[in-house]
């Protein structure tokens, strides 16, 4: 079976597998307009990364990667608003906010 472009990039990969932790970080939040809106920020990352990836230009896969660094700023903001409202561990959120940097900055 053919693998998309994107499969390849460890930035897709990362920010796949963060989708999926900041998932679980809010498995037990009961705020759900609040764990939807994080969660939808988390999942838009890899999405952008990947429908920019399957657009026919550059200039089009740029764009899709700069809707990708935003959504990553909308993240991080979530998560330190989470944070100061207690509806997320300090520590576990601190981690994905590093590894959000990371995947932000590739």
């Amino acid at each position: 079976m053919r693998k998309y472009a994107f499969e390849h990039l460890d930035v897709w990969r990362r920010s796949s597998r963060l989708a999926c932790d900041v998932y679980l970080l809010f498995n037990g939040c009961r705020d759900y307009g609040f764990k939807d809106q994080v969660t939808r920020s988390a999942v838009s990352i890899p999405s952008n990364i990947a429908e920019g990836e399957e657009r026919s230009s550059f200039k089009e896969s740029a764009r899709f990667l700069y809707y990708s660094k935003g959504s990553a700023g909308e993240l991080v903001t979530q998560l330190y608003i989470a944070i100061e409202i207690g509806l997320i561990d300090r520590e576990k959120a601190l981690i994905v906010i590093d590894e959000i940097k990371q995947i932000s900055a590739m």
